[in-house]
């Protein structure tokens, strides 16, 4: 029987692609290094060190690692300053909702992301209440694709992956999620997570009547 649900955030609670966009746009423009959106596109649900790696291989740089880190803190700084701006109006149409629904009627509820900085989102969102664990870039060393991150948000909730249902907007997310044995919603075109059990267009599509509707025998 499913009784947790597992939540990525960016891209599926909300939308800070935009930002993570404009803080390595800066950070390899500083650089000389070509960056756009296509690129971009090859970070979504992997950590900051994975991502700065990607965007050097792409440009053929090799760097020693104190200053990859460097880096990668340079462009975290950037980010985090833009945070202060998030209100609890920055919530992906649907969110909140889904969110709300599942408190109510007595799911467990946990944070499976990459981000380092989840809990400052979530506090700018006015959301950390939703959530039972915050399980985030700091509570694994593996990122996606490995299912570490999930397996620890299921472990701290009490619950075995068959009970809990993952929610990812990520190629890699969804790819986590299977290899973790978790039940998985995809958000977003089919190209990125059709693989996953079920797949919505956006949050505002995937109300829990829907979600129960497909996973009828798991409720």
């Amino acid at each position: 029987m499913i009784k947790g649900f597992i939540f990525d955030l960016d891209g599926v609670i909300t939308d800070t692609a935009e930002l993570h966009y404009a803080a390595w746009k800066k950070l390899s423009d500083d650089m000389g290094w070509q960056f756009d959106r296509e690129l971009n596109e090859k970070l979504r649900g992997i950590s900051r060190m994975d991502s700065i790696k990607v965007i050097m291989d792409h440009n053929g740089v090799s760097l020693d690692e104190d200053t990859v880190v460097e880096l990668a803190t340079k462009k975290n700084d950037i980010y985090v300053e833009s945070l202060d701006d998030m209100t609890p109006e920055d919530y992906l149409p649907g969110a909140r909702e889904l969110l709300t629904h599942l408190r109510s009627e007595g799911f467990r509820v946990a944070l499976g992301s990459a981000s380092k900085n989840a809990t400052k989102v979530l506090k700018q969102l006015n959301a950390t209440h939703f959530f039972d664990v915050i399980g985030d870039g700091n509570s694994v060393s593996r990122s996606k694709p490995a299912p570490d991150i999930f397996l620890y948000a299921a472990e701290k909730l009490g619950l075995p992956p068959e009970n809990c249902i993952v929610f990812e907007d990520a190629e890699k997310g969804i790819d986590a999620a299977k290899a973790g044995k978790f039940h998985s919603v995809g958000i977003g075109p089919e190209e990125r997570v059709g693989h996953s059990d079920i797949r919505f267009d956006t949050m505002k599509e995937a109300t829990l009547f829907e979600v129960k509707s497909y996973f009828k025998d798991l409720f």
